[in-house]
Parts: structure tokens; C-alpha cells; sequence
């Protein structure tokens, strides 16, 4: 039972890119630590956050950035009566770029019946619950990857993101590496920079992660469950341990 509680749970809330389909939600991802619950940003999928937070333990929510389906979630956060402080964070303009949510767009986040505190990460940024490593990724706008270390197991988490050497960092020898995976192979778009699974798979097998999990499937593009099966085949032949997400997926380790 007590190595049972040293595991990590983590739960795919979002999983689609872009926009909300019959697959999925847009991003979210929840970590169930022994002190903490992370969260990995705030698309659409976090309105299932209060089917697993059960406790007060505290809530960090770490988002990747400012697109849209990175943040409309939090035009949600008004159904949930948390005890705790949700604490918010994310690159320098984080917290003046939520200012978005307000009237006449959304109840200000002000007014909800939860406390929410906005940090934006400094580069000499000391004061975070456990240990926190965060690096620019390369995208449209700016975009962060996280890299957190929770009971002796680190995670890493890269959203929306070319291929770039702050990715390999972040990865390295990481017990779960979650990527975004928008594009199937063979697509490109240089204004907006994406991963296809063998990408994905090479930045696992390169950075010696133990595991992966592909998830922001453009919805446009990754229309059925076949679609991230095909993605998560791709994968597997340069990185065996890959698992292509789908939402409410939960994973132990």
C-alpha cells in the first residue's frame, strides 16, 4: 500500500488541439501527487477537474500559453468550490494577458467563488512549491515546456511546439514525456510549428525518456480514434513505449 501512494496519477482532462469534438476536449492534463495536484493548462477538458480532486491539496496550474484552446477553460473555473488557492502560472505577461477574462467576455476571475492568484515566471524564479524547470519552446507566440519533479519522478510537458533544443532538455531521461502531436506525417507548416509522431517518438528515444504520450491532436486534422491509433503505430517504431491519448485516460507510474 505505501508504494502505492508514491505513485503518480496523471489524467488526459483535454486532448484535442484547436477545438472541442466528439474525440475530445481541448488541453488539460491533471497530476495527482502525494502533496500536489499540477495542472497543464486550461482548455475546455478542466470542467472534469472536480471528478478527481478530491482533497485540499494545493493546485498549480501551469499553462503552456495564451492561445485560446490553451485558456478557455477558465471562463469554467465558476462551477468549482475548492477550499484551496488555484495558483496560475506562466511566461512573463501571463497575468496581464489573462485580463482578457472580464466583462464583457466572462465573470472577472476576481469575482469567482475560488481564490485564483496569477504568477508569471521570472527567469530567476525560486519560490515554486517543488521543483519547476521551464524553457521557451518554439511556436507562433510564446509558449513555454515544463519539466516538474514530483515523488522522485520527473515530468515533462511540451505543448504546441517545433522541434527545438529547449525541447530535448526538457525531455531528458524524464520518466513521462507528454508532447503535443498536431500533425500526421508528412505535414508541415512553418508559421505554425507542430510535432508528427515521429517527431515526437525521436525527441523520447534522443533524450532517453522512459515513456511517451502524444496528445493535442488537431481536431481538424485528426478527425477519428483510427487517426491517433495510426499516429501512436508511427510512434512505436522508433519509440516503444508510446501511447497516444485519448480524453480520461488515467496512467500510473
Amino acid at each position: 500500500m505505501e508504494a502505492d501512494a508514491l505513485k503518480l496519477k496523471v489524467v488526459f482532462l483535454g486532448t484535442n488541439g484547436w477545438f472541442s469534438t466528439n474525440l475530445g476536449n481541448t488541453s488539460c492534463v491533471l497530476i495527482d501527487s502525494a502533496k500536489h495536484y499540477v495542472v497543464f493548462d486550461a482548455g475546455d477538458g478542466i470542467y472534469k477537474l472536480d471528478r478527481h480532486i478530491k482533497t485540499e491539496k494545493p493546485i498549480n496550474l501551469f499553462l503552456s500559453h495564451l492561445h485560446l484552446d490553451h485558456i478557455i477553460g477558465l471562463h469554467i473555473l465558476g462551477k468549482f468550490n475548492f477550499r484551496q488557492k488555484i495558483r496560475i502560472y506562466g511566461y512573463k505577461g501571463t497575468k496581464d494577458g489573462l485580463g482578457i477574462i472580464r466583462h464583457p467576455y466572462s465573470a472577472p476571475l476576481s469575482d469567482l467563488p475560488i481564490q485564483i492568484e496569477i504568477n508569471d515566471l521570472e527567469e530567476d524564479e525560486h519560490n515554486l512549491p517543488f521543483p519547476v524547470t521551464y524553457k521557451p519552446l518554439i511556436h507562433a507566440d510564446p509558449c513555454l515546456g515544463y519539466r516538474l519533479k514530483l515523488d522522485d519522478r520527473i515530468v515533462a510537458y511540451c505543448a504546441d511546439t517545433g522541434i527545438c533544443d529547449n525541447l530535448y532538455a526538457l525531455a531528458e531521461n524524464a520518466d513521462l514525456l507528454i508532447t503535443e502531436c498536431s500533425y500526421k506525417s508528412g505535414q508541415e507548416a512553418w508559421s505554425w510549428p507542430h510535432l508528427k509522431p515521429e517527431e515526437a517518438a525521436n525527441v523520447a528515444k534522443r533524450a532517453n525518456a522512459k515513456r511517451l504520450v502524444l496528445t493535442h491532436f488537431d481536431a481538424n486534422i485528426y478527425r477519428t480514434l483510427e487517426d491517433r491509433e495510426q499516429a501512436e503505430t508511427t510512434a512505436r517504431k522508433i519509440f516503444e513505449k508510446t501511447v497516444a491519448a485519448c480524453d480520461d485516460l488515467e496512467i500510473e507510474f
